[in-house]
């Protein structure tokens, strides 16, 4: 019991499972083949789902801390591969992250829609991270991927649109079947 208005307040459990349950699925994620599958020359993310669905039941809270813990295992998973001299920029790897967070958390307040907000989650992934590869990395991209510096706008605008629309995609379809059977479950 609170007997001093400035003690801080306990989380409540069933937040604490859920941000537990999910930042422990985007670990998972992050290190396995379920988390970035390579499709050829692309490699395709879905480990921003976890995040949009923790904005959706626990706010803005709960989509920064996953979106936080997607962003940390992003920049860990990519140390040891060629993008990282990107990746360790954490305007790249980190700052993206947390805005699924804010800006799905701020798209479920104001439309009470999980496929809007799926599809905003993930264009806030695709655009931050190859905006933030543009402004902040943009010359070691290009040298990692042997492509023109001149070329590399176009080549990330490709990447977004091949990358963006499946992940879109599943996005819509696995939100949007986690949040209703969730719900359902749950009777929020």
């Amino acid at each position: 019991m609170l007997t001093n208005p400035n003690q801080v307040k306990p989380f409540p459990l069933k937040t604490l499972t859920r941000l537990s349950i999910l930042g422990a699925i985007s670990i998972f994620m992050s290190f396995t083949p379920f988390g970035y599958i390579q499709l050829g020359a692309i490699r395709v993310t879905f480990m921003h789902i976890p995040v949009i669905i923790a904005s959706i039941f626990e706010g803005y809270f709960g989509g920064i801390i996953v979106g936080l813990i997607f962003g940390l295992s992003s920049l860990i998973s990519n140390l040891s591969g060629p993008l990282a001299p990107v990746f360790i920029n954490p305007m790249v790897s980190i700052f993206p992250r947390i805005m699924i967070g804010i800006i799905s958390a701020l798209a479920y307040k104001k439309t009470k829609n999980a496929s809007l907000t799926a599809i905003l989650g993930t264009l806030t992934n695709t655009v931050l991270v190859l905006s933030m590869i543009y402004l902040f990395a943009a010359q070691s991209f290009a040298n990692i991927r042997k492509i023109a510096i001149d070329t590399l706008g176009k080549f990330l605008l490709l990447v977004g649109l091949k990358n963006g629309t499946l992940e879109i995609i599943v996005a819509v379809i696995i939100v949007t079947a986690v949040v209703k059977a969730l719900k359902s479950s749950f009777k929020e």
